[in-house]
């Protein structure tokens, strides 16, 4: 046989709506196929298909080419199911017929993804594309928005934002204070893009598949990593606390102040939570006898950035804010000199233990 036809129904409209199985073979079959889709939703797209098909149909016929018609139709789980069925179809119909080549009848960008498929299997002599005449690109215009939104990435940066602020007005709307709805929907939407352009969505994911791995092979990181985010929200709700404390005082210091009380207050135990997680990673290592000497120096890294940290929020903390601490008030810049010395002495410390491992390998 020289050509075949092919109608192409990758969400199996034929089989839902009509009760039709595919494939439908031959000229007849096909008139007989669209009468019932048609009568049984009269606006599907699929019955233009499989019409044009015909069309296609009569006029290679009528030029006296050997040609025959079959509409082949997926799954309504579009994508890898249906086109794994349709597939299947096509290697039949060309078993069966073993044509030269094919002509692929669609209505519209879903229907022809298929082609990849057709082409690695049968020369495609053409592709045509029905469409009805007021409508033109529309399916094509929406199967492509489908599969934009469908990504991830695109919806959640997309309708998050949406969300956020529809969300924010209301509740302010409903608690009577909608004069602060605009500045709350202003903030939440800024944090939002900060997150999304820093990555730390990224972040959240990677650390949410290292935190079920461990779960499931049974690691001590899954017990370290617990550990780690009760200190985190520790840290967080005792540093809020101090700054919601300094920030209704009678006294207003300002917000770098007050972001130096936050840090006073909570660093020690971010820096213990950073510590818990390095600590589970090099047990596991140990335990199962890989060597990575770089995890042993890691907690001395973070406890000289804890006390850098620190012992800057105590400087401005005392000469900003005119706040008292024992031992310090008065020597505050030579207590931040000592304390950068002694951040790089741990810092070298860990260094000096990392090279010793790897000199023992």
């Amino acid at each position: 046989m020289e050509i075949l036809v092919l109608c192409i129904d990758r969400d199996d409209d034929l089989g839902r709506k009509a009760g039709i199985v595919s494939p439908v073979v031959g000229r007849a079959a096909n008139v007989e196929a669209t009468l019932a889709l048609g009568l049984a939703d009269p606006e599907d797209s699929d019955v233009n298909t499989i019409l044009g098909g015909i069309q296609v149909y009569d006029d290679l016929a009528s030029q006296g080419r050997a040609v025959e018609i079959a509409a082949v139709a997926g799954d309504p789980n579009v994508g890898l199911v249906s086109d794994g069925k349709i597939a299947h179809q096509i290697d039949y119909l060309l078993e069966r017929f073993r044509p030269q080549g094919v002509v692929v009848v669609s209505d519209g960008a879903e229907d022809e993804a298929i082609l990849p498929i057709i082409q690695s299997r049968v020369k495609v002599e053409g592709v045509k594309r029905v469409l009805v005449k007021q409508s033109h690109n529309l399916e094509s215009t929406y199967y492509l928005l489908k599969q934009v939104f469908r990504d991830p990435k695109i919806s959640h940066t997309f309708f998050i934002p949406i969300g956020l602020a529809l969300l924010i007005y209301s509740t302010f709307s409903f608690i009577g204070r909608s004069d602060f709805a605009v500045m709350a929907i202003l903030a939440a939407v800024g944090v939002y893009l900060l997150f999304r352009g820093l990555g730390l969505d990224d972040f959240i994911d990677s650390t949410k598949e290292t935190f079920k791995g461990n779960l499931y092979r049974g690691k001590i990181a899954f017990i370290t990593y617990v550990l780690a985010a009760v200190l985190v929200l520790i840290a967080t709700i005792q540093g809020s606390a101090k700054f919601w404390d300094y920030y209704t005082g009678d006294i207003w210091y300002g917000y770098i102040v007050l972001m130096m009380v936050f840090v006073y207050y909570s660093v020690w135990w971010y820096v213990a939570a950073a510590i818990c997680v390095n600590l589970g990673q090099v047990l596991d290592l140990y335990i199962e006898g890989v060597g990575d000497e770089r995890a042993y120096s890691y907690p001395f890294f973070i406890l000289a950035t804890g006390l850098i940290f620190w012992s800057a929020s105590v400087f401005i903390l005392v000469n900003s804010a005119g706040m008292a601490f024992p031992l310090i008030s008065g020597q505050s810049t030579q207590y931040l000199a000592a304390s950068a010395v002694l951040a790089i002495l741990i810092t070298l410390l860990g260094v000096k233990i990392s090279r010793k491992m790897v000199e023992r390998r």
